[in-house]
């Protein structure tokens, strides 16, 4: 995975950088092979295709800034998520405090996924029902949608497991 954050907003961003993650699945091409392979029980070394976003997080928790994030998930876990569960060890490892948090668990959530920005600037993936990319994204910093976004954040964050704690009861329930 190819990673070169042209966003000034990840750049600019001083203190928390949080992501809200509802997508069961995402349609991103640069994930097809390593997703293949994980579906195939083929081998893969995830850290070279992982390294730039690696690097990315480091250089920013570095400099002080907070990475966070939430995965809503449907129990039990699609293709998908169950992959992603192998790839978060490394997204933790480069400074990510990631938290699984299960569907019906979480209540009223919004549809997109979102980056939220010092609590001050929310950003919007856009993507079709499929989860691909369809150019671009969105981006405010009108104060009422960012205090509702912040307050999803404040509100699902205690509710969701953090992630070595999400895999560990994950394996003890199915047995593995």
């Amino acid at each position: 995975m190819e990673f070169r954050p042209t966003r000034p907003l990840f750049q600019e961003c001083h203190h928390e950088a949080f992501r809200l993650e509802v997508q069961d699945s995402y349609g991103v091409s640069g994930e097809s092979e390593p997703l293949e392979r994980f579906l195939n029980n083929e081998p893969f070394d995830l850290r070279p295709w992982f390294q730039d976003w690696y690097d990315f997080v480091q250089e920013a928790t570095a400099r002080g800034v907070t990475f966070r994030r939430v995965r809503v998930v449907t129990v039990p876990h699609t293709d998908y998520h169950r992959w992603m569960l192998t790839l978060t060890a490394l997204n933790v490892e480069a400074g990510e405090d990631i938290r699984y948090l299960p569907r019906h668990l979480a209540g009223e959530v919004p549809s997109d996924d979102w980056w939220l920005f010092d609590n001050e600037r929310v950003a919007f993936n856009l993507a079709d029902g499929d989860g691909r990319a369809v150019g671009g994204s969105a981006e405010t910093n009108d104060p009422w949608i960012v205090d509702y976004y912040r307050s999803v954040k404040d509100r699902l964050w205690p509710l969701a497991t953090p992630y070595r704690e999400y895999v560990q009861d994950t394996k003890t329930n199915t047995g593995q």
